[in-house]
């Protein structure tokens, strides 16, 4: 059985990405405000899932990548390239990317390709459900909450541990006491809250 019978659908193409103008407070691009420069840098399909800030941080960052400027990348900086523009893949998931689009680890992709295995990169990242699992994993009795001094001693000692300062702020941010107990709903709720960009 090939791999590409393991995923669950055929991989998306740029004709899979259509505009949604016209919506009340929709942010992103429409057709008609579109320039060259635009469709150069991925095409108007990605201003549904993109807002054009975040197609020029991709390809700035793309770019650096395209040593020879040929408007592609190595597939073996993929998975250094999603790292710095803030995902977070598995190796085996930037694999998973690249076999969906037919692309061998010698082989290369362009911005396009690279924008569509962002977005679907992105869309299966879901900070407050993994922090949501990690929560549950140390309560064990279900009772819907963990001691702080439990969380402060996962969150140093495991993953990408936090120094003791890191977690002295994560908790004053999310106002919890060092000795108190954190409850899931409002703490993810916290620490999840969009960062103001100004």
């Amino acid at each position: 059985m090939a791999a590409a019978d393991l995923l669950p659908g055929p991989p998306p193409s740029l004709a899979d990405f259509r505009l949604e103008a016209g919506r009340k407070g929709n942010e992103r691009a429409v057709l008609g405000a579109v320039s060259p420069a635009r469709v150069a840098a991925g095409g108007p399909e990605m201003a549904k899932f993109f807002s054009q800030d975040q197609i020029n941080e991709y390809k700035e960052c793309f770019s650096l990548y395209d040593k020879q400027q040929r408007g592609k990348i190595k597939a073996t900086d993929l998975l250094m390239v999603m790292r710095c523009l803030g995902a977070s893949p598995t190796p085996g998931e930037v694999q998973r990317h690249l076999q969906t689009h037919g692309i061998d680890r010698n082989g290369e992709l362009d911005f396009s390709t690279f924008l569509t295995m962002m977005h679907a990169q992105i869309k299966q990242e879901d900070p407050k459900k993994e922090i949501l699992l990690a929560m549950l994993m140390v309560d064990k009795e279900k009772k819907g909450y963990i001691m702080a001094s439990e969380l402060r001693s996962k969150l140093t000692k495991l993953g990408e541990k936090l120094t003791h300062k890191e977690v002295d702020d994560l908790f004053r941010e999310a106002g919890i006491e060092p000795n108190g107990k954190v409850k899931y709903d409002e703490f993810i709720h916290k620490i999840t809250i969009p960062v103001q960009d100004y």
